[in-house]
């Protein structure tokens, strides 16, 4: 019979079933909504670091075939077959999502679920329905993820940003489509060249086809173009398709004794050799005023000096001009041939078409150009308040327990449905319907908290909603027990799950005079939130594990813990002490631990 998960839930994969084949089925419809079901395999960070473990329609299996898309099947909306002994050691977690394809919203959604077949037999299944969902479009259903083995999680929590949000939870990022590219425009037989006046209409008379062209003989030396904007003198040939001002272009043949266009052969006559084309987008582009300068007939006035390399005193001005004013960390811009300086010209104006300007064209080596119109010093990226602090925006994930940032802790109590037990006082912020209540602990536990220094002020936090914890800025450690235990003093214990159970144990030794003899060992499945001034180190016990007690937060509960005094009589009896006296001594088989703080308490 198949276990049924609630929201929340976690078990062994070995609990459930021996086998490392499973089936994986997600059931998930809505009136009028289409769904995408993917499977990310994310490495320890739970990043997808790897392109090629995003499992989806497109890419329906990774590449050692570890993760299969199956497609529908068996009364499931999509299905994929996972084998646990083939999956690369990179990747520590499956996370089984379903995006919305087009409007709506989870909300809308039906009854559905996630189960795990092995052997041809269910064995875990997660049920949810669209009362669990608000306005999110892409869900975490269920999640597959090593912790010293194999677990299963049922999550079911989701985004309102649909795939890109669920993308950049994961580390990913969605590529935007470009839009194609215009195809090329081939010139077609006997077209007038791209620079030709526009095309008049046909004659009424059929011309003759023009005869083929010979072999033509070596092309003319190119000439070099006209400066733009520049009308050629009188006495000179006008270039091939311009127009002279005050004559008519004929309908459709050349005037007599003018130079045909290219590509037209008057009928009886041999088509000339077509000239080479002259390469008008490797000339350098010349400001020049409209009319010829005074001079003689058919010469090019020179072009402009180039703008001398920064740090250089610039070049001279041209003749006729007077330097104008440089503007603020550019070049000064040169004025045009013969005329007087003008406004300084917007980026990119006389470059040639196309050509990129370098970065950081006009700026000051070494400083970063900021967006026209954004102040100084303000967020790249966008300005305002919301960008200022979008750096310290709440993380979301489907977990019941997350940590926003090292002194910060946030519980969501709709996942799992148990209460919390947190410090009185540790609450920050909570949002939705929650509900704090006293925790007592009864005159038994009083009396024993105050007899060994062990007794925790607690607090009951119950309802819908999420509550965030911290207390002086302390770092926070969220620990998960699987069934096994810890030892904490109270003194560093912040929150845990009320489902944990926990009890006060003695530490075995001859006694500590003033000092603590006691702590608190905590057992069973859920989190306990650990608080420790500054960052702690975590160290294997060896059989020479000395830790000042004053200093050590936890231990694993399996370790043996003796009181290690150094008192001597004789050392005593001289002025002075070290403050190192006495110290707590671990023991145990390997794999157990213990945890120091930079901070005697």
């Amino acid at each position: 019979m198949a276990r049924e998960f609630q929201r929340g839930h976690k078990a062994r994969i070995s609990d459930l079933t021996a086998g490392t084949d499973l089936y994986v089925g997600v059931q998930i419809a809505g009136p009028g909504l289409t769904f995408d079901i993917s499977c990310f395999g994310l490495d320890a960070e739970e990043r997808l670091s790897d392109d090629r473990y995003f499992v989806f329609f497109n890419q329906p299996k990774s590449p050692e075939e570890s993760i299969q898309l199956l497609g529908a099947q068996a009364g499931d909306t999509e299905s994929f077959r996972v084998t646990l002994d083939r999956i690369p050691e990179g990747i520590r977690k499956l996370s089984f999502t379903a995006t919305l394809d087009g409007a709506g919203q989870m909300s809308q959604v039906g009854p559905g679920y996630l189960r795990i077949v092995a052997g041809g037999e269910e064995v875990a299944r997660y049920s949810f329905t669209g009362a669990e969902f608000s306005t999110e479009r892409a869900v975490m259903l269920g999640d597959i993820y090593f912790k010293d083995a194999w677990r299963f999680a049922a999550v079911g929590q989701g985004f309102d940003g649909g795939l890109e949000a669920l993308l950049k939870n994961f580390g990913g990022e969605v590529l935007e489509e470009e839009a194609p590219a215009a195809p090329e425009q081939q010139p077609q037989p006997g077209a007038a060249p791209g620079f030709a006046p526009p095309a008049f209409a046909p004659p009424t008379e059929t011309a003759a086809p023009p005869a083929p062209a010979p072999t033509p003989p070596p092309a003319p030396a190119v000439p070099q173009p006209a400066a733009q904007g520049y009308a050629p003198p009188a006495d000179t040939t006008p270039p091939q398709g311009f127009t002279p001002a005050g004559s008519t272009p004929p309908q459709g043949f050349p005037a007599p004794g003018s130079t045909p266009p290219q590509g037209f052969t008057p009928p009886g006559q041999t088509p000339p050799p077509a000239p080479a084309a002259p390469d008008v987008h490797g000339a350098p582009t010349v400001i020049a005023p409209l009319a010829p300068p005074p001079g003689p007939a058919g010469t090019v006035p020179p072009p402009a000096p180039a703008p001398a390399p920064y740090g250089q005193p610039p070049q001279q001005p041209s003749y006729g001009g007077r330097p104008p004013q440089p503007s603020y960390g550019g070049q000064p811009p040169q004025p045009p041939y013969g005329g007087q300086p003008s406004a300084p010209m917007p980026p990119g104006y006389g470059a040639q078409p196309g050509a990129p300007m370098p970065p950081g064209y006009g700026q000051i080596p070494g400083q970063q150009s900021a967006a026209y119109g954004v102040p100084q010093g303000a967020p790249q990226g966008g300005a305002g308040v919301g960008a200022a602090l979008q750096k310290f925006k709440e993380t979301p994930t489907g977990q019941r327990w997350t940590q926003q940032n090292k002194k910060l802790m946030r519980v969501d109590l709709g996942i799992g449905g148990q209460p919390v037990l947190a410090k009185q006082g540790s609450m920050v912020l909570y949002q939705g319907k929650v509900d704090f209540s006293y925790k007592g602990a009864g005159f038994a536990g009083r009396v024993v908290g105050n007899a060994t220094g062990q007794e925790m002020q607690l607090m009951r936090c119950t309802g819908q909603g999420q509550v965030f914890l911290a207390e002086n800025a302390t770092y926070l450690h969220p620990i998960e027990l699987q069934g096994d235990a810890i030892c904490v003093s109270a003194e560093n214990v912040l929150a845990f799950d009320e489902t944990l159970q926990y009890e006060v144990r003695r530490i075995e030794g001859h006694g500590i005079p003033g000092g603590a003899l006691f702590t608190m060992q905590f057992q069973g499945t859920g989190t306990i939130v650990v608080k420790t001034h500054g960052t702690p180190v975590v160290l294997p016990v060896t059989p020479t594990t000395f830790a000042d007690c004053n200093a050590v937060v936890a231990w694993s509960a399996a370790a043996q813990v003796i009181v290690s005094s150094q008192v001597r009589m004789r050392r005593n009896a001289y002025p002075g002490d070290t403050g190192e006296s006495v110290n707590l001594q671990f023991r145990g088989a390997p794999g157990n631990f213990i945890v120091v703080q930079p901070y005697e308490v």
